[in-house]
């Protein structure tokens, strides 16, 4: 470093120095934005009502307030629809039912909640089981959302031989059809909400004594047994109505669970912050959103039909990473990536040729140059002006060195030379005036 301040000129140390500082400022000030930058995420919604989008905001409202992660709100109308953008790669995240659409892509964040399989018959319908739907039309509201559900009764229950027909029905024609006769029950699967109840009451005319009938899935135990979406569930009793409770006894049937969704691909630590601050916000809020009571743990179990993210479950296994956990090689590689690029940087610097001769040294390849024009020179005059110039060598050389600490070789080495300088300086005088002496005689008398 001595030797570039004796080479360079103050301005060019200058603007390297500022150079240097500049890039690393901005290195740093560049990491730092983007380990702080906001990391915003798209999360596809869909429900019959519009509340999982309306929930969704309120939850991407908060997350906007305290937390690194935002979240997109993208209404796509159903949850066949979101299950369908999310694997088309459209979102980030997606609320979907466990039984709809291709989810290998998914990985489990947090249960949202539960749809029950609800098969209701008109009051007064005789229809009070499976078995008595043969010859009979059953209206599957929603349509394609619930061809799973279909197909898994026709599987169970045989229906194709019990010449059972299935006609989609769209939500708002239900009662429509029902009251039409086009068909004879109507299969739906909604949350247990008081919302969604009254929805399926309003699709039947009820009386103080008649009521809608629910017809049990008796063989749910034997679906659920194969590993799959369902499970069983038995619908309590007095669900529709209390007094008289309709139904008068608990009703064995199915349910599927509701998820939040992350693409497999987004980072573990990314999902596990998203749902620390997911259940964080569900404490706060289930006070203005009691739908939000519903959100849990996903099946944390290896052989879970829909398997949890691996950083949804870091978090509930209380696993997360620490900081230095997360970043520990990193700080530690760091400084010796940084250690080895200065040294590339510097064998190139001294390849390129940038780095200067030590002073001291070509101080001394000039002294060591003057005792062959010492020798060769007759004129006294040539030699009064080799010694000035030993002299302002030597005054240049002790201004440079001034408040440094150079090596005792190198002051030794230059006094040596000096010495020598002036030993053949004095002989070559003494030569000199001994060849000058015989000339300045006077001639002998003959």
């Amino acid at each position: 470093m001595r030797n570039l301040q004796i080479t360079l000129p103050f301005w060019v140390r200058a603007i390297l120095l500022a150079g240097v500082l500049c890039i690393v400022a901005g290195a740093g000030l560049i990491s730092y934005r983007y380990y702080m930058q906001p990391k915003t995420l798209t999360i596809a919604v869909g429900s019959l009502d519009g509340q999982a989008k309306l929930l969704a905001s309120a939850i991407a409202g908060r997350l906007a307030t305290d937390s690194p992660i935002r979240l997109k709100v993208e209404n796509a109308g159903s949850v066949l629809d979101a299950a369908k953008a999310f694997d088309a790669g459209t979102a980030d995240l997606a609320v979907v039912r466990a039984d709809v659409g291709d989810l290998q892509q998914a990985r489990a964040v947090a249960l949202t909640g539960h749809g029950v399989v609800m098969i209701v018959a008109p009051p007064g319908s005789p229809i009070t089981s499976i078995a008595k739907l043969r010859d009979h039309t059953v209206g599957v509201v929603g349509g394609e959302i619930n061809h799973g559900v279909v197909e898994v009764l026709k599987k169970e229950y045989d229906l194709g031989h019990a010449n059972v027909t299935f006609k989609d029905v769209v939500p708002s024609d239900a009662r429509r059809a029902i009251q039409a006769k086009e068909v004879s029950v109507l299969l739906m699967v909604l949350p247990l909400t008081e919302r969604y109840l009254t929805l399926v009451k309003s699709l039947f005319r009820e009386s103080p004594n008649s009521a809608p009938v629910l017809i049990p899935i008796d063989s749910a135990g034997a679906i659920t047994d194969v590993k799959g979406p369902y499970e069983s569930f038995d619908i309590p009793k007095g669900t529709l109505r209390g007094a008289p409770p309709v139904p008068d006894d608990d009703v064995t049937t199915l349910r599927v669970g509701f998820y939040l969704v992350a693409n497999r691909h987004l980072s573990a630590s990314l999902v596990g912050e998203l749902t620390k601050k997911l259940m964080s916000v569900r404490r706060d809020l289930i006070g203005e959103q009691p739908l939000l009571a519903g959100i849990a743990a996903p099946d944390t179990d290896s052989d879970a039909f829909l398997a949890v993210h691996p950083g949804a479950a870091a978090f509930y296994n209380g696993t997360q990473e620490s900081f230095m956990d997360r970043y520990g090689n990193a700080i530690y590689l760091t400084p010796m990536v940084l250690g080895a690029m200065a040294s590339v940087f510097a064998a190139a610097w001294r390849f390129l040729g940038v780095r200067p001769l030590d002073p001291a040294q070509t101080t001394l390849g000039a002294l060591c140059g003057l005792p062959g024009r010492v020798r060769k020179t007759d004129d006294e005059a040539e030699l009064a002006a080799i010694e000035e110039e030993i002299d302002h060598i030597l005054h240049a050389q002790l201004a440079r060195s001034a408040g440094s600490d150079e090596s005792a070789s190198e002051t030794h080495a230059l006094i040596a030379a000096a010495h020598r300088l002036d030993n053949l300086i004095h002989r070559r005088r003494m030569a000199l005036a001994a060849r000058a002496q015989p000339r300045a005689e006077p001639s002998s008398p003959s």
